[in-house]
């Protein structure tokens, strides 16, 4: 219980912070995001489940997600040969493009959607998962300042799959090992519901 009160006041204290203004120029952006559009879509609304959806996430998480991939922080062969040649302007420019679209949304599983959203929004005491709400918001639209992503509406088995890295620790680009202690707690069947829950959020 003390740990989910401690991520929650982190949360809340990182919310509080006053954001940076986007640098980036989305009309440049939309220009830049031709080659993103293969698996990500034109306007960012992926229409392969394993690739996420864009549309709609905060720029600074856009930003720090393409730098990650660069640096190598956050692993992925495919998306390290895509950053390879960008700037930082351009991940600026794509990020701030990408956070001007509209995301579309999709739907839960009801049969998985009472354990989905219990565990959204009060986690699991038991077994001390922490609620997703605490850091993604109510109704999952992320904390920009603090670089928590928008998740409403994403892609369940994207999710899914990055829950799993995280508690796989193949990935590991989390702000104080938040997403990998959390994802390290839960069960199969609870990232499952989650994710579900989270692709229907409106």
């Amino acid at each position: 219980m003390k740990k989910l009160v401690v991520i929650a006041a982190t949360c809340a204290l990182l919310g509080s912070a006053t954001a940076a203004l986007a640098a980036g120029d989305p009309t440049a952006g939309k220009t830049k995001s031709v080659t993103c559009a293969a698996c990500h879509s034109a306007d960012g609304n992926s229409a392969v489940a394993q690739y996420p959806k864009l549309a709609g996430q905060s720029a600074d998480y856009l930003v720090k997600q393409l730098q990650d991939y660069k640096s190598g922080a956050r692993a992925n062969p495919i998306m390290a040969g895509m950053v390879a040649p960008l700037s930082p302007q351009d991940m600026e420019d794509l990020a701030a493009y990408f956070a001007s679209q509209q995301i579309a949304r999709g739907a839960a599983d009801q049969a998985l959607a009472p354990v989905g959203g219990a565990v959204f929004r009060g986690g699991n005491l038991t077994s001390g998962v922490s609620a997703c709400a605490a850091c993604h918001g109510a109704t999952g639209a992320g904390n920009p300042a603090a670089k928590f992503p928008a998740i409403a509406g994403q892609h369940a088995e994207y999710v899914e799959a990055q829950l799993k890295a995280f508690r796989a620790l193949e990935r590991s680009n989390d702000a104080g090992q938040m997403m990998r202690a959390i994802a390290a707690k839960m069960t199969d069947p609870e990232i499952k519901a989650v994710a579900s829950y989270v692709q229907g959020l409106q």
